[in-house]
């Protein structure tokens, strides 16, 4: 595990992670996290050692050089960062990498560890997958939750599952099993624009951590990018009658399912953001 000797203490500190690759369809869920590592000015507080869990023939390092001149190389790890006070006066951690490509197991304990040590009492993990569903609509959010009262409290949608997971997957039993709160966040990105970045997605995921942390994230242009991304969707679709009528599908699909965020609970907690963003705007 890193040397933690010269972090400062912490208050009441939350973790929110990411991972890129099987966890992360359109980057949704790293594009969460690095939006908030710029808005909240986070500092990297430590790195794992990549050598431990990187296969850099496949998670290739990259390389870095201008005008002849090399300015470096940066190896792909896992960074946790450091925001201050950023939610009620309490400090976040948020965490950022490339999924392991080995020794997951080692991997998982040495992220327990560093949140043991910095008194990490709840985990929010972000992750996205590729899914059937319209860009025109909300992207759903599905997610789990430990223990079983958490997820009812936070009035989370609970989904079920069984089959390949990821790394994402495996930090949300160990966190679990080691008897931290722990949620994990998936947001179900369009199959057909799963290339990145899908702003739209990481969007959905950062709403849903304003609900579980019960705070306001600052957006800034994240919203816009979002419809300029959608907008962009449409454009592509309509040059193509085949995609067009499969939007067209999947929105009648949707539209006749009972949809989470056509919920009068959902519409409450959109409310909720509403008047929270007057009052600290």
């Amino acid at each position: 595990m890193p040397e933690l000797d010269s972090v400062p203490e912490l208050v009441e500190p939350v973790m929110v992670a990411a991972f890129e690759g099987w966890n992360d369809a359109g980057e949704a869920a790293s594009g969460a996290i690095d939006h908030l590592v710029k808005a909240w000015e986070a500092e990297e507080l430590l790195a794992l050692d990549p050598d431990d869990y990187y296969d850099f023939q496949v998670s290739r390092p990259r390389g870095d050089v201008a005008n002849g001149e090399s300015r470096g190389i940066t190896w792909p790890t896992t960074r946790v960062y450091l925001a201050r006070r950023r939610v009620a006066g309490r400090d976040v951690l948020l965490v950022r990498g490339a999924e392991p490509n080995m020794r997951w197991r080692g991997f998982a304990g040495d992220l327990l560890a560093v949140a043991r040590e910095l008194g990490v009492g709840r985990v929010v993990m972000l992750g996205a997958l590729l899914a059937d569903s319209p860009h025109t609509r909300p992207v759903p959010i599905t997610s789990v939750a430990a223990p079983e009262r958490l997820g009812r409290e936070l009035n989370l949608e609970p989904t079920s599952y069984e089959g390949p997971t990821g790394i994402v997957g495996v930090l949300q039993e160990v966190f679990a099993t080691a008897g931290m709160e722990t949620v994990s966040l998936w947001a179900a990105v369009p199959h057909y624009v799963a290339h990145p970045p899908c702003p739209k997605g990481s969007l959905s995921l950062l709403r849903r951590v304003e609900d579980i942390l019960d705070l306001t994230v600052p957006l800034g242009e994240l919203p816009e990018e979002a419809r300029a991304w959608e907008h962009g969707v449409d454009e592509l679709a309509s040059e193509d009658s085949d995609i067009a009528d499969y939007v067209r599908s999947l929105e009648e699909a949707k539209d006749a399912a009972e949809l989470p965020e056509a919920t009068g609970e959902a519409i409450a907690r959109e409310f909720e953001r509403y008047l929270k963003r007057r009052g600290r705007g």
